[in-house]
């Protein structure tokens, strides 16, 4: 006996929306093992078996975070660093990918594989060059030292989604634009990138992870405590007690939160970004 085509469907979206669930209770995991840890008692010894909800729970740790580094500070550092960098990344990333839309194919093609071959070169072999670079500057020990790679789109993969992105839209309407007297700066900013909403969210999104989270590039470049990001507050709190690990939870706990509240307020468009498919498409 044959299946009908709705009874299939049925079954396989079924499956589609198990393994999605299957595969969220994987990355969640984490996130509560690191949220349970940070409310069991200080002093105990590790648990024997993995303990979902402690008891007693030990709220206090969140505080003791504070009165042992003053992570509040260097949480605004990283704020303050963000909230300049990834406005910047939107605008330098967005301005490439449609200089890239516009070329001929040609050209076009030449330089997205200029760019997939910069993404695979390592993150360590540039960290001695632009600390030279840097210091020549004088920006050794200046937050803006953090900034500086968003006046480059920050990485060539936010211009190759917003290039994607422009690339969607028919090319007839930036001819019609060019027509009516429309200049590159006016087609940008009043055809694509309203037509480029939720890329413009996956990269802000991706931005500000990447700036919050950094950890390497504030120990090579900030030397003042005062100056210190949320990462290398959590290295100091590690370096105050090793082993006092529902402290340490507690303060990844907390730089954590902010990334995953705001993929939850955005997830929608984060995630309509990376549907569809076709980069070259003219």
């Amino acid at each position: 006996m044959r299946s009908s085509p709705g009874l299939r469907r049925t079954i396989g979206a079924g499956v589609r929306h198990a393994l999605l669930i299957t595969l969220s209770i994987l990355f969640l995991l984490p996130l509560v093992w690191m949220l349970s840890s940070a409310l069991r008692q200080t002093g105990l010894p590790s648990p024997r078996e993995l303990e979902w909800i402690p008891d007693p729970i030990a709220w206090e740790n969140f505080r003791e975070v504070f009165e042992l580094v003053d992570l509040h500070r260097y949480a605004l550092n990283s704020l303050f660093i963000a909230a300049l960098a990834v406005p910047l990344t939107v605008l330098t990333a967005s301005w490439a990918g449609f200089a890239l839309a516009q070329i001929s194919q040609r050209w076009r093609l030449r330089l997205t594989a200029l760019s997939f071959a910069a993404l695979m070169v390592p993150l360590t072999a540039i960290w001695l060059p632009r600390f030279i670079l840097f210091k020549e500057a004088g920006l050794i020990d200046n937050r803006l030292a953090l900034v500086v790679p968003a006046f480059m789109g920050t990485s060539p993969f936010y211009v190759l989604l917003f290039l994607w992105t422009f690339l969607r839209v028919p090319a007839e309407i930036y001819e019609a634009a060019r027509l009516e007297g429309a200049g590159a700066l006016r087609i940008w900013g009043g055809i694509a990138l309203p037509l480029a909403r939720p890329t413009i969210v996956a990269v802000a999104v991706l931005a500000f992870v990447h700036y919050w989270s950094s950890f390497v590039e504030p120990l090579l470049y900030i030397r003042t405590t005062a100056k210190m990001t949320a990462p290398l507050g959590l290295q100091a709190l590690y370096q105050l007690d090793r082993t006092n690990w529902p402290l340490l939870m507690a303060g990844a706990v907390m730089v954590t939160a902010p990334v995953v509240l705001l993929f939850l307020l955005v997830q929608r468009a984060f995630l309509q970004e990376f549907r569809g498919s076709g980069w070259f498409g003219r």
